[in-house]
């Protein structure tokens, strides 16, 4: 559902204005995560440290979470359902979501089931089924660089995989009116028949596990907030259809460079930090357009001190890539006192983000002889 207030929309499709993450959990319905939850979670992975984007809030919300993890305890394992829209290179939010899946499926054990929404994109992009089908492969390359287990990991693709998913999704669009999509994404009779039924078609992975291993298996979907509308229509219909309500844990954006209102795309080039972005590129981005909590004059900024909570340099060590919390914490106390410099936090989060890149993408160049062990084998 597209929320407007105080010019903030948040859907599938559009996110824009100052993003109210409070006003998000009492209008979406979200449960927020609690010291309950992440006990429950630290009992199950045991001694080592619960993520640390669990323990900075970075995941923030989720629905059904309790007993998503009691089935866990009894036995009864869910398993994982994420995914991407392929229409263009990955950024590293899409990154940041994806890595922390990778922790889920290591720590709990667990199948991941990974959809490739081609058809969507194509039905929502200006581009053809060829350039659809060339993102594809291209973001199979990054999510393989994840380090996913491939012996647990399945990707789907919508188009390619249509013999299994096709039966079950009209099962889902013959419950689902248009008034319903229309309310939930702000549709209207100008939009294509094409996505006015693609819902149905994100909602099939939640039990598709179901089906091919014929009993009911718990679904925890991590995704971004944005999603949310989709898998609300999901949760309504699958016990309709006699399949368990899918879970989600639900994170926070990653802000785009310039540090304006909504999150990081990878369509405008300025805003969004890519996969395959050299160090020169990183660097050169970070420098020109990452927007500083800094002040205007050095000296200004030694007295008085910066602003963590609008700096994106320190958005992106807090969210993604400082992992540790005492330094991070360090970081911030110094940023805030004005003893480091905006230039010298740029300069560190250049120095953390191209390291991490760097391994990210050599793993990628070894992933293209990968992508059959990833196929779902149907």
């Amino acid at each position: 559902m597209g929320e407007k207030e105080s010019n903030m929309v948040v859907n599938p499709y559009e996110v824009e204005g100052k993003v109210d993450y409070e006003r998000l959990i009492k209008e979406f319905g979200l449960e927020k995560i609690n010291e309950d939850i992440l006990k429950k979670i630290k009992k199950i992975v045991g001694k080592e440290e619960l993520h640390f984007m669990l323990r900075r809030g970075i995941f923030f919300a989720g629905r059904d979470l309790n007993w998503v993890l009691g089935e866990y305890e009894k036995g009864n394992k869910f398993f994982i359902y994420t995914g991407c829209g392929p229409s263009g290179p990955v950024h590293i939010g899409h990154l940041m979501t994806w890595y922390f899946t990778k922790w889920l499926q290591d720590k709990f054990d667990v199948e991941l089931y990974f959809q490739f929404t081609d058809d969507e994109k194509f039905l929502y992009k200006d581009l053809s089924y060829e350039e659809i089908q060339k993102w594809t492969e291209e973001n199979m390359l990054d999510v393989i660089a994840v380090g996913f287990n491939p012996k647990k990991t399945h990707f789907i693709i919508d188009t390619k995989h249509a013999g299994i998913m096709y039966p079950e999704a009209i099962k889902v669009a013959k419950k689902i009116t248009f008034s319903t999509i229309k309310a939930s994404f702000g549709f209207n009779e100008s939009n294509n028949v094409g996505s006015i039924f693609y819902t149905a078609m994100q909602a099939v992975p939640a039990f598709l596990p179901s089906i091919l291993k014929k009993k009911k298996i718990p679904c925890l979907i991590p995704h971004a907030v944005d999603q949310d509308p989709h898998f609300r229509i999901t949760r309504d219909i699958l016990p309709k259809l006699g399949y368990y309500k899918p879970a989600s844990i639900q994170c926070s954006f990653l802000p785009p460079l310039t540090g304006s209102e909504g999150k990081m795309s990878s369509s405008e080039s300025v805003k969004g930090i890519l996969s395959t972005d050299s160090p020169a590129e990183v660097k050169n981005k970070i420098n020109k357009y990452a927007f500083s909590g800094g002040r205007d004059t050095i000296e200004e900024h030694r007295k008085l001190g910066g602003n963590t909570e609008v700096d994106v340099s320190f958005q992106y060590l807090r969210h993604f890539f400082e992992e540790d919390d005492k330094k991070l914490a360090q970081i911030e106390k110094d940023y805030k006192s004005g003893k480091l410099s905006t230039g010298e936090l740029k300069k560190y989060t250049i120095e953390k983000i191209n390291k991490f890149l760097g391994e990210h993408q050599e793993r990628r160049k070894k992933a293209k002889t990968l992508i059959s062990q990833y196929i779902l084998k149907t």
